[in-house]
């Protein structure tokens, strides 16, 4: 039975990146959160936002050019964003831990598999070296790698690249941590290992109640693994709620035109729908919703302001006018963007 009690409390998060040219933001006021055992998906674009949040989370910015210049990150009710970097080497692995989207550069190539997978639990004083080795040994099996006692001895550029990533799985998983945050973990594979690698996530959330943060612009995986999502765009949370909710009834434009792009093999189509436009450049957007240029629904006011979250649902949000009671033609545009 998977708990309430929130094990991320991310507010008010803005971060910044200072250039040549001045500020850059590119993660601009969000709130999310995800509870004990729970998997939320943040979707969204590249350039969107959703790696420099998971790497704040981390407290992997790099400084310069970049700094948290604002909000909350509270992890198990301790707050991030003010700890030292000696503290948060101690949170990074043993409470939360980071899969990267592509392991080839993240697993060092002059040391074994075993080196680093012993590494991780040592540096955490987790018990001694033979103790560290027999748990690895168990992390690659639970894994689903075969022979787990040679890979041990093997190194990365030996192994397939599904295999590489279920070593990053295994390394992540090693020390137990409460929070797995994984950035892209699929997008370097085929298909068919795609489909191995996210039944894993599912089963190690199932089975060791670890929260994952699933980090990607793909829908199909969010709707295979996510039980809720945030939308992001341009630095903004544009739409949060329950997975199968959103699917069923996007609300906020750009949500909706991501899940018209995925491709239906349903239907025969002549062309495959794309939203228009292009993503803003970060900071580029001065005043209104930064999604106005390329809405089909956009008025005068969408220009002028930026939207507030408007709650349309229990636990379902979308920063969108077209949901603000007060607005005249709200309840037409509604309906519109609904059917």
């Amino acid at each position: 039975m998977k708990t309430q009690e929130k094990v991320l409390d991310v507010k008010g998060l803005r971060v910044s990146f200072f250039t040549d040219e001045g500020e850059v933001p590119a993660v601009d006021d969000i709130d999310f959160y995800v509870r004990e055992g729970e998997v939320l998906g943040i979707v969204g674009e590249s350039g969107c936002g959703k790696s420099v949040t998971s790497l704040s989370v981390m407290g992997l910015i790099p400084s310069p050019p970049g700094k948290i210049i604002g909000g909350e990150i509270k992890l198990n009710g301790e707050e991030l964003t003010t700890a030292s970097e000696k503290r948060m080497r101690q949170i990074r692995g043993n409470d939360v831990a980071m899969i990267f989207q592509e392991p080839m550069t993240s697993l060092n190539p002059l040391f074994t598999i075993g080196n680093q997978l012993m590494d991780a639990m040592l540096i955490h004083k987790m018990g001694n070296k033979k103790q560290a080795k027999q748990r690895s040994i168990e992390m690659l099996k639970l894994v689903g790698l075969p022979r787990a006692e040679e890979l041990m001895n093997d190194y990365p550029h030996q192994l397939s690249g599904g295999m590489r990533q279920r070593v990053m799985i295994a390394m992540a998983m090693v020390c137990n941590p409460r929070l797995l945050i994984a950035d892209e973990p699929t997008t370097a594979l085929d298909v068919t290992i795609q489909a191995q690698i996210l039944k894993l996530m599912k089963d190690l959330n199932t089975k060791m109640n670890t929260a994952i943060m699933m980090i990607t612009h793909d829908l199909g995986v969010v709707a295979e693994t996510c039980e809720r999502i945030v939308v992001m765009y341009a630095g903004k949370v544009v739409e949060t709620g329950p997975a199968v909710e959103i699917f069923k009834d996007p609300q906020h434009p750009y949500t909706r035109g991501l899940i018209q792009s995925v491709p239906d093999m349903r239907y025969k189509k002549q062309r495959l729908y794309s939203i228009p436009g292009n993503v803003p450049k970060p900071g580029s957007i001065k005043q209104g919703c930064r999604f106005a240029d390329r809405c089909e629904f956009a008025f005068d006011r969408c220009r002028q302001e930026d939207p507030p979250l408007y709650q349309t649902a229990e636990g379902h949000s979308t920063r969108c006018f077209l949901f603000d009671e007060k607005e005249e033609t709200a309840h037409d545009n509604r309906n519109t963007v609904k059917s």
